[in-house]
């Protein structure tokens, strides 16, 4: 077995879970053998593996095998034939416009989970991110800390991840709307794949949690799950309101190919790619669509809405989701 396949679900400690549930669905179960195989961004690893996929598959009959990633990374893979999946989940709808027309033609949107920072709260710094994550101390204080001498600071890379791309604009955002140094920007991030704070988003919480960092970026559904203290981040830069899609766009970043990209609301938006177990895959996505799914989702930390089609060839099955 290759490396790539070992790295599918190995991070959260759950896949063996989550592939017993699907094997021991699909051996009881005589109505398909068909598997929804989704790619996924890391961010919703532990919700998928711990929750959705056994759920999904104990319900439906179908397998269920999971891989997470940064969504553009994921892209990569899936352009280069290395990874065939059929289903496919990205914070935004960048990575999955990628992907159109040759692999799916459409996209659903259905939750959202703003940029927090998430911090250690056994670290030194704890004290002070406590205060200002109730609010005894100004959010501005938050970034000089960032800024701070010897304050360790993880995130992802924005070439390969939604994420990163977001908390990148966010560092931006905010020393634009509090009138900051221009300088905390470059000196909290550093360049855009510093090996310093740049961590896979399959690892960084895990490193988080284990004192190698003081703070990290997070969505505040990962912060949630983990049981992670965090600070909460204004609606204005926090990437997690569709209403303010015109602000976010204000953000510009370059990325090391020179493509440039701009601030987007951070919605969970799935496809179903390509026509192998297109059945199952079909079920995954309308799985997440229903009730079950729904609350989970809702449970995870994740503000959940009425979905939202972009795009032709939506299968009824999924459009009628409810």
């Amino acid at each position: 077995m290759s490396n790539s396949r070992i790295r599918m679900v190995a991070a959260t400690g759950m896949s063996a879970l989550a592939l017993g549930a699907c094997g021991a669905s699909t051996g009881t179960s005589s109505v398909s053998h068909q598997t929804a195989n989704v790619a996924y961004a890391g961010s919703l690893q532990l919700l998928n593996e711990g929750t959705i996929g056994p759920a999904f598959a104990k319900t439906s009959g179908y397998g269920y095998l999971g891989r997470g990633a940064g969504s553009f990374g994921l892209v990569k893979e899936i352009v280069a034939g290395e990874i065939t999946p059929n289903v496919f989940e990205s914070i935004g709808a960048a990575p999955i416009a990628e992907l159109e027309p040759s692999k799916t033609s459409w996209y659903v949107s259905f939750a959202a989970s703003p940029i927090v920072v998430a911090y250690n709260p056994h670290t030194s710094y704890a004290p002070t991110l406590a205060k200002i994550s109730q609010g005894t101390l100004p959010i501005s204080r938050l970034f000089s800390l960032l800024d701070g001498k010897g304050f360790l600071l993880g995130r992802t890379n924005p070439n390969t991840d939604p994420q990163g791309q977001a908390f990148y604009e966010m560092v931006e955002l905010a020393v634009r709307r509090m009138h900051l140094p221009s300088s905390l920007v470059t000196g909290i991030l550093g360049a855009l794949d510093n090996p310093a704070e740049v961590f896979s988003e399959t690892s960084l919480e895990a490193r988080l949690e284990a004192g190698q960092l003081d703070a990290a970026s997070a969505f505040q559904s990962q912060a949630i799950q983990l049981h992670l203290p965090y600070i909460a981040l204004p609606a204005a830069i926090n990437f997690g309101n569709p209403r303010l899609a015109k602000d976010y766009a204000s953000a510009r970043l370059t990325l090391t190919d020179g493509a440039v990209v701009h601030g987007v609301p951070l919605l969970v938006d799935a496809t179903v790619l390509g026509h192998h177990d297109a059945r199952a895959a079909d079920a995954f996505v309308r799985y997440q669509l229903q009730s079950l799914g729904r609350r989970a989702f809702i449970h995870a930390g994740y503000t959940v809405f009425k979905p939202i089609f972009v795009g032709a060839d939506v299968p009824r099955s999924v459009r009628n989701a409810d």
